[in-house]
């Protein structure tokens, strides 16, 4: 197999077990049953723009050209910090685009990765983004209507609890389970006159609570690393090893661990033994 790498294709199967796909161009490599076997990737030294196609020296923004990461609303600063959302200013790069990405519900959440972190994500992204982070549970715990506010939302939660994975100790093992509900009850209340202020300044933007099950994720992993030792396509165009097992967007190898997302737009040749 040769093509640009993209981030992985995740599916939750009815064991709640993650099943995983590597995009390689427009083929698809099912990964759970090569867990155990020897993989090799090798980078020809081509990036192409996942944007635009474009051949690249440097992937930007997870796979973008220069020219499309300063011009793409997707790869504005607001999208890592969405509380610092412009648009109300006329300032979007690309107001369309936002209208059907931002202006659309969005849920805050609780997630158990590294330990308890809060986050945010479409709501068309669960349980997608858990996944991707790479958590073994997790929990809707606000529906708002907007991007900027559940990023306002966060702000205030991320006062209390992590925002962040600790994304080595995460892959070194999966953190003992956690009531998130019980964590939600604790947190919300301390950020309830917050939340009424958002939202007397926001108007008609909703936030709703909600009372849903925790999610839990399993991933299919053989071996745990020890030692977390990465991969680096800039720096070594072969990663060749055994797969032992897949966790978040890296591949876990006997020889280290590579974050595919962020070699997005990547090329690689793909070869199984």
């Amino acid at each position: 197999m040769l093509g640009t790498l993209k981030k992985m294709r995740v599916q939750l199967d009815d064991a709640q077990q993650v099943q995983y796909q590597l995009v390689v161009g427009d083929e698809l490599l099912p990964l759970n049953p090569l867990i155990g076997k020897q993989l090799t990737l090798t980078h020809t030294g081509n990036i192409f723009c996942c944007n635009c196609g474009k051949k690249s020296k440097k992937s930007y923004s997870q796979g973008h050209c220069f020219v499309c990461m300063q011009k793409l609303a997707s790869c504005d600063m607001c999208i890592m910090k969405p509380e610092t959302c412009h648009y109300d200013q006329g300032t979007c790069r690309e107001p369309e685009w936002a209208q059907s990405h931002c202006f659309v519900p969005h849920y805050v959440y609780l997630a158990n990765t590294s330990g308890v972190k809060v986050g945010i994500t479409r709501h068309t992204q669960l349980p997608t983004r858990w996944i991707d982070q790479g958590a073994t549970q997790g929990l809707p715990i606000f529906k708002v209507s907007t991007r900027q506010l559940s990023g306002l939302v966060e702000v205030e939660l991320a006062k209390l609890v992590n925002d962040k994975t600790h994304w080595q100790a995460m892959l070194k093992g999966h953190a003992d389970d956690i009531d998130l509900n019980a964590k939600a009850a604790e947190l919300i209340p301390q950020i309830e006159a917050k939340l009424h202020e958002i939202g007397m300044q926001k108007g008609d933007y909703s936030i709703e609570r909600l009372d849903e099950t925790i999610q839990s994720i399993h991933y299919p992993i053989d071996t745990f690393p020890k030692k977390i030792t990465s991969h680096n396509f800039d720096k070594n165009e072969v990663v060749s090893g055994i797969l032992q097992g897949i966790k978040g967007q890296y591949l876990i190898f006997d020889t280290g661990v590579i974050n595919i997302r962020k070699f997005t737009a990547y090329e690689v040749s793909v070869e199984l033994i």
